[in-house]
């Protein structure tokens, strides 16, 4: 941040105005006192002798700040009283207006104000002689010398009042002069007092001379409890201001008004006509450099103390104090005058032992007032008292930053969402939707187990990264925990919400590479926008939750959200209570299909298959209790319990010397537990079944998931004799390259490609290459959804070996499987042929 000075829209040349005014009508009235009265010059000595009182007297005593100016309440009345009455007229303005010139010139003022304060004292003085000539003239010091000389004072005043305000006015607007005029009671009062000291003085000086000895010695022991006084005033006054200080500041911690309370108050305390302060930026907080002018209501990007003040400060980690009251090197005292300062005062503020910033105060108010020693301390007071505010507003601002933003990706988090979505949708614009993005980033949890925590976090910190840089500028990106991110926007329709979610999603889709390591990281995409999908922001979450972990199972991975998967979404949740009771009271049974080969129709085996009668629902879907078993701890129940179900079949089907292979489908989930070999070998013993009669269906996502966390689960299990088979083989994006590095035995091809190869060339492509490769890698192929005996010939054609689907069988309980085995071969084509060919049961 560069500083500049700040520049005044009024010139003080305009005070010229007034001072040109004000010599006219001195030189006017002194025209009119030398021509009418009469004598209107006196005996020199005592004018002299009276200049030497006036010029003791002019020196100011109490100074009353008003904004940039000081307006000074001096003794000139004590001698104006006796002048007036001793001396003839034009003695008088000459014995006052020298000794104004006398005192200006000590005072070493700008020419402005030198000349504006000696023509001032002319004016004034030949104005008030004017009114004392216009009045009657009475022998003694009587009331009615009193009321004269009252008159002839008052006239004095209100003209130095009237022309002070002016002055005030054409330099720094009517408010000043206006503001003057109200605090003027004091000053008006401390004058009427020194007039009536006056008229005592000269009530004893025309009476009895040698009486001045004691007014004189009162005079010295007043000024000294006065003196006293005064500073037991400046003392409670600093206390009060330091009061009002803290409380101001405590105040407005809270609400970002720290610093313009902080700089106003100090400013205020000091009695400085400017208070800066500077922080440097530190973390996401920016440079500050601010600063409060007497004479502004705001704040003004300015620093009025040179640089290399506070580059000495900060360095040398110590106050820097310049004046002419103040100790200060001589050159620094040379720059200042350069730059029209009188004095500054710059403190380090401090935290502990490092320095954080510094506070400056400039010039203080009244051009013959200076900040002094006994100033020091009172600042230092201040300075502490803003370093502890200061810190602990940027560490409430920090504490309140932290609790709605991530601690990892530095997005806001799901609160500052929720509020933020919150606000949108009360605001409707025709035309317009509140579109919410939910991206489930996929394979993360891999990520963390196969590479560590540390790379998951660099993946979630990219997906952010690339999210905020490919985003609208109008967008709001979040994390909304875990490894979902959220963005959320103002759009045309629901179209142009899918059409930034894809595009969205193509861009996180890019190679991430990490040192040596490259990643194809993937999300899934929900959609909803308000109004149609929802009208809080708690409701589109919910709903873009649901849409989110639908577009996992989506062609293109983006799904905009429909009534029908909160359906089911309440639908699973309330099949959880229903899914633990069902297990403990058996109400989950297995199902068998058979496999068979193509060729000559002969039954190789089955796949074991769950099903669960609901009494309120029905049938239930297997994806939908098995998804409710992975969510609730109930998977390894359910996996054993169709896993002894098929074991004992096996088993009894050996004895009745029908030895057949059974399948069971296993969850990704199931391959991350270590125990679960262990428990298969208990199994295979307890039953009685050899180990190659067993397959387990592991689905191509489970299986090849890109990395390597399934096969120390896969090669004990192939250790144990087990056969694996990798289930709907195709779905993925695997190659079969890879599949050849695993243990597994056989490959299902998925159904949608078998029901299609009869009608699109394309499926017909695919199915053949599978089965052309795991052939060349020794691994048996298994078609899944065989319908229809074209499709059963164009697979015999390519040379698939085992078959699966309702042309054999649908899945069928145990009783009606044994019924299928005793009708399994047809009577009309017994004669025909050598080989039994399978009869299809629906």
């Amino acid at each position: 941040m560069v500083a500049r000075r700040p520049r005044s829209s009024r010139s003080t040349e305009n005070a010229w105005l007034i001072t040109g005014l004000l010599a006219v009508i001195a030189v006017v009235c002194s025209t009119i006192l030398a021509l009418v009265a009469d004598p209107a010059v006196g005996e020199w000595p005592a004018t002299l002798a009276m200049l030497v009182v006036m010029i003791g007297a002019v020196l100011p005593i109490i100074s009353i700040v008003v904004r940039r100016q000081a307006f000074g309440v001096i003794l000139a009345e004590i001698p104006l009283v006796v002048a007036f009455y001793l001396l003839p007229p034009l003695s008088v303005v000459l014995a006052y207006t020298s000794a104004a010139l006398i005192v200006q010139m000590w005072r070493r003022l700008a020419p402005v104000k030198f000349w504006f304060n000696v023509v001032l004292a002319a004016a004034a003085t030949s104005l008030a002689e004017i009114a004392l000539l216009a009045l009657p003239e009475h022998e003694g010091v009587g009331p009615a010398t009193w009321g004269v000389l009252l008159v002839a004072t008052g006239v004095y005043h209100f003209v130095t009042l009237a022309a002070v305000a002016a002055v005030n006015t054409v330099v720094q607007g009517w408010q000043a002069g206006w503001h003057l005029i109200r605090t003027s009671p004091p000053a008006l009062l401390a004058g009427l007092i020194n007039v009536v000291i006056g008229l005592l003085v000269l009530i004893t000086l025309v009476t009895d001379r040698w009486g001045i000895v004691l007014l004189v010695a009162f005079a010295l022991a007043l000024g000294l409890v006065y003196r006293s006084y005064t500073q037991f005033l400046r003392q409670h006054r600093t206390l009060g201001d330091l009061y009002q200080l803290t409380r101001a500041m405590t105040e407005s911690g809270h609400d970002g008004t720290l610093v313009d309370a902080l700089l106003d108050r100090v400013r205020g305390v000091m009695q400085a006509e400017y208070a800066t302060l500077w922080l440097p930026a530190q973390g996401r907080h920016p440079e500050v450099l601010l600063t409060a002018r007497a004479d502004d209501a705001g704040l003004l990007d300015v620093a009025m103390a040179p640089t290399e003040l506070r580059e000495r400060a900060l360095r040398e980690a110590r106050m820097v104090a310049v004046g002419a009251r103040l100790r200060g090197e001589v050159d620094l005292r040379a720059s200042l005058r350069v730059e029209r300062i009188k004095d500054v005062v710059i403190l380090p503020l401090r935290s502990g032992q490092v320095v954080i910033g510094t506070l400056e105060v400039v010039n203080r108010l009244g051009d013959t007032n200076h900040f002094t020693a006994d100033d020091i301390p009172v600042f230092e007071t201040v300075a502490a008292h803003a370093a502890v505010a200061l810190e602990n507003s940027r560490l409430v601002d920090q504490l309140r930053h932290d609790a709605y933003h991530d601690t990892l990706t530095k997005l806001p988090n799901r609160r500052r969402i929720t509020a933020a979505l919150g606000e949108a949708v009360k605001i409707r614009a025709p035309g317009e939707v509140v579109a919410v993005l939910l991206f489930d980033v996929d394979g993360l949890r891999q990520v963390n187990e196969s590479l560590g925590h540390a790379a998951g976090d660099k993946v979630l910190a990219e997906v952010a990264e690339r999210l905020r840089a490919s985003a609208p500028s109008a967008a709001l990106v979040g994390r909304a925990g875990g490894d979902e991110f959220l963005v959320t926007l103002r759009l045309e329709d629901v179209d142009a919400a899918v059409e930034l979610a894809a595009s969205l999603r193509e861009q996180i889709r890019d190679e991430m590479v990490f040192d040596a390591l490259t990643l194809d990281v993937d999300t899934a995409v929900g959609v909803a926008v308000h109004p149609d999908h929802g009208s809080d922001a708690v409701t589109l979450l919910q709903r873009v939750d649901l849409a989110a972990m639908a577009a996992k199972s989506v062609p293109g991975n983006v799904q905009v959200f429909n009534p029908a998967l909160e359906s089911r979404a309440l639908h699973r949740l309330g099949l959880a209570g229903d899914l633990r009771r069902a297990l403990d009271d058996g109400d989950v049974q297995v199902y068998f299909q058979p496999k068979v080969t193509l060729r000559d129709r002969r039954l190789v085996g089955v796949e074991c298959l769950a099903r669960w009668e609901h009494q309120a629902h029905g049938a239930v879907a297997p994806e939908d209790f098995v998804a409710v078993a992975e969510h609730t701890g109930q998977l390894g129940r359910l996996t054993e319990l169709v896993l002894r179900e098929g074991l004992r079949r096996s088993r009894d089907w050996a004895h009745a010397d029908q030895p057949l292979a059974v399948s069971v489908n296993l969850s990704a989930r199931t391959l991350t537990d270590r125990h679960f070999p262990d428990q298969v070998r208990e199994l295979l013993a307890e039953y009685g079944v050899p180990p190659h009669r067993l397959t387990f269906e592991i689905r191509e996502s489970g299986v090849l998931d890109g990395t390597d966390r399934p096969i120390p689960t896969l090669r004990r299990l192939r250790d144990l004799g087990v056969r694996l088979s990798v289930d709907d083989f195709g779905t993925g994006a695997t190659s079969l390259a890879y599949l050849r590095r695993l243990p597994v035995h056989e490959v299902k091809v998925d159904r949608s490609f078998v029901q299609g190869m009869a009608t699109d060339p394309g499926d017909l492509a695919i199915v053949n290459a599978v089965v052309t490769l795991s052939q060349q890698f020794g691994l048996t192929v298994v078609a899944e959804g065989v319908e229809s005996e074209l499709t059963l010939e164009l697979l015999q054609d390519i040379g698939c070996e085992i078959g699966q689907g309702f042309l054999f069988s649908r899945p069928l309980p145990y009783e009606r499987l044994a019924a299928w085995f005793g009708a399994q071969i047809e009577p009309e084509t017994a004669a025909a042929v050598d080989l039994p060919r399978l009869r299809a049961v629906h």
